[in-house]
């Protein structure tokens, strides 16, 4: 029996950072002494009193079905958190919690595009961008920045980008996979540019806000622009500032007339996230941030170390980032030297010779690049970068 499936499989390829996490994976397994630069996952266990909330939920029997959009009370602390840290008012209409901001961003595309409906997105940009947007009809619109403009758009770019189809643009600040993000006043001069387009729907993907060492404090598109509160939706998620990627509990706020409809969507989908892991989340984004702060020092050393470490490479050079744990090399020289054709042949060569694996740049809408994941130990990173420096040099 010959099995057709879906037209739509043709659209969209496996997330290269997946498929580099399980190749990873396999050769460990094999016995290869591997070292895995490609998960985005904190090498931090959740914070216990977080673990422990999820733990105490089971215990008092909060294992059943809740409101597909969310419990009220993480709705409440997801309010909390928009009107203390991002000064944006919401009511619990204009909340949504998913599984993962992945899922939220899902939705959000599902919901939103018509086919032919064009969704700009920034290069280099967090791989699943254009996929969901394939999978939901619509036409991804790429707008590259190179590292001579620190990989972040201009006005002029965006202004050039939309057109009448124009639908939805995606912003993530700071950005995986560079750690590039947008100052308040260039965000305000972005939102100058979408203020004179009023039929463009705008989805901020602030999932690294905390993960932050900026010259300024972090700052989210309708914080700097409120004029554009009513169409925008802003995402967020525990996985990253709380080590809880496993837990998956990802959120928005935005318009209600959208939200309801990302609601439907995921009515029809997956239903309410996950009980246990609702209570955490409530736990995590109500108590004490200490425990933020501290991973977040931590991801500064590593990123500094390591940013310092790549540029005395061969061959490679890498802008300092204002935030995630990703550093974002450029690699050309270093192809070049290898005589790699180009960036994917060159981390096959890493993950053969060095034994070390990373995701190529071309996944992220960046040749020529890798991205190097820093949620690891230091000694892990030093290890890496020393079988690096062996076989380009």
């Amino acid at each position: 029996m010959t099995i057709r499936l879906a037209s739509r499989m043709q659209r969209i390829k496996p997330s290269p950072t997946l498929a580099v996490t399980a190749r990873a994976a396999k050769l460990k397994a094999e016995g290869k002494d591997i070292i895995g630069l490609g998960a985005g996952e904190p090498d931090f266990d959740t914070p216990a009193h977080i673990a422990e909330a999820g733990i105490a939920a089971i215990r008092a029997g909060m294992t059943r079905y809740t409101n597909v959009d969310g419990t009220p009370e993480l709705k409440d602390a997801i309010i909390a958190k928009f009107q203390r840290d991002n000064g944006l008012k919401y009511e619990r209409n204009q909340i949504l919690v998913s599984a993962g901001a992945k899922h939220t961003i899902f939705n959000l595309m599902q919901a939103l595009l018509d086919d032919g409906d064009e969704v700009v997105i920034p290069a280099p940009f967090w791989v699943s961008y254009p996929d969901m947007a394939l999978l939901a009809g619509g036409v991804p619109v790429i707008v590259s920045a190179g590292p001579e403009q620190g990989y972040k758009i201009t006005p002029a770019q965006l202004e050039a980008a939309i057109t009448p189809r124009t639908k939805l643009f995606i912003l993530n600040s700071p950005s995986n996979p560079t750690g590039a993000a947008y100052t308040r006043a260039e965000l305000a001069a972005l939102a100058e540019v979408l203020l004179r387009h009023p039929h463009v729907v705008i989805g901020t993907d602030d999932m690294y806000e905390h993960i932050w060492w900026g010259p300024e404090p972090f700052c989210s598109l309708v914080t700097a622009c409120p004029a554009l509160y009513d169409r925008t939706v802003t995402i967020n998620g525990v996985s990253k500032s709380y080590a809880m990627t496993g837990w998956r509990i990802g959120y928005c706020g935005g318009p209600a007339e959208i939200i309801k409809a990302m609601a439907t969507i995921q009515g029809q989908s997956t239903s309410n996230p996950t009980s246990i892991s609702q209570r955490a989340a409530t736990v995590a984004l109500n108590s004490d941030q200490s425990c933020v702060h501290e991973m977040n020092r931590h991801f500064k050393a590593r990123h500094d170390w390591l940013v310092a470490a790549l540029n005395s490479l061969p061959g490679v050079s890498c802008l300092p980032g204002f935030g995630t744990f990703y550093a974002f090399a450029n690699v050309k020289g270093a192809m070049e030297k290898l005589g790699c054709a180009d960036d994917n042949a060159f981390a096959e060569k890493l993950i053969t010779d060095a034994l070390v694996a990373v995701v190529p740049g071309s996944g992220f809408g960046a040749p020529d690049h890798m991205r190097l994941s820093f949620a690891c130990s230091m000694e892990t990173l030093e290890k890496a970068v020393e079988r690096m420096r062996a076989i380009l040099s």
